[in-house]
């Protein structure tokens, strides 16, 4: 994972970087013994990934009050078997190919606060899983994430661009959706009895708290690969669109194209915009009205960054 912060901050802690200034090498920081909480990973057919996800989390399970769950919802993968295999991981299964079931499932199946909810596809350096969790510890927050970039590492000129434009975009300091993890405290939960079935759920989750109650923390950012092709991109910014259609949420397109425009400084930016406006505008067209619920639509997501064998243990 990368140093004290992302490669270079937004407002709302996001990043665009490449591999090599993960890969950078730095000190790990002792662990406290007394740390508590649990990371719910939910997963569904994701063999070629949960492994690189879990060896990030590892030296969480020397620590007593840390649970480290895999929840697999309908897999028909090795995704359980290659989870079984990391010492200190708890694995739970239901026959349920569901996104929502396999947080609940994890929720069932947890029994420390607070609670991270990790995408299988996300590295975290623990440090960062444990500021988030001392942070939900304080006062008043009830729901938290750490710091995400945005890897391209692999990617197109196309897609590269679409993100470096995204990561100059303003965004609400306390945003908590988009980056692959979200983590809540037990009075936060209290709010809801479970996890509803619906495409994106971290802006649903987002939507139960208020400003004051939410924190992004400065972490050491989690590792969102992004998708390596447009089609792959498409497929991810479709279901994003849909998601925001479900719960009604307004679409905020104008008011970040915009954000991202004003902050054209030179060719290079100015053609990273076109890009993200290019193809912004492509999966808006694409996307069919919301006539069907979440439990009916397919869910696309991004296979492109899944695909790398030599990630696995």
């Amino acid at each position: 994972m990368g140093r004290n912060g992302p490669p270079s901050s937004t407002v709302d802690g996001a990043a665009v970087s490449d591999s090599t200034r993960f890969d950078e090498p730095s000190p790990t920081p002792p662990l406290r013994a007394s740390a508590h909480g649990a990371v719910v990973i939910p997963a569904r057919d994701e063999a070629g990934v949960i492994a690189r996800t879990l060896r990030s989390l590892i030296p969480l399970t020397a620590l007593e009050g840390i649970e480290i769950i895999v929840a697999c919802n309908g897999c028909s993968d090795g995704t359980a078997a290659i989870a079984a295999g990391f010492e200190g991981v708890r694995v739970a299964q239901t026959d349920t190919a569901s996104k929502a079931a396999g947080l609940n499932l994890g929720d069932r199946v947890a029994t420390s606060w607070p609670r991270l909810y990790l995408d299988a596809d996300i590295e975290i350096a623990p440090s960062a899983v444990l500021a988030v969790f001392d942070a939900l510890d304080e006062p008043g927050v009830l729901a938290a994430r750490p710091y995400y970039a945005y890897d391209t590492t692999g990617a197109t000129v196309p897609v590269r661009a679409y993100y470096r434009a995204r990561s100059r975009a303003s965004a609400p300091a306390t945003r908590l959706w988009g980056a692959g993890g979200y983590a809540v405290s037990e009075q936060g939960h209290a709010r809801f009895a479970e996890f509803p079935r619906v495409t994106a759920d971290d802006s649903w989750f987002d939507e139960q708290f208020r400003d004051h109650e939410k924190r992004v923390v400065p972490t050491a950012p989690m590792r969102v690969r992004t998708p390596r092709d447009t089609r792959a991109l498409m497929a991810v910014l479709r279901r994003q669109r849909r998601g925001h259609r479900e719960l009604g949420i307004p679409s905020h397109a104008t008011s970040r194209t915009r954000s991202i425009i004003s902050a054209i400084r030179g060719p290079r930016s100015a053609a990273d915009a076109g890009w993200y406006i290019l193809l912004s505008l492509a999966a808006r067209r694409r996307v069919r009205p919301a006539s069907r619920s979440a439990a009916e639509h397919p869910w696309e997501r991004d296979a492109s960054s899944r695909t790398d064998a030599a990630t696995q243990r």
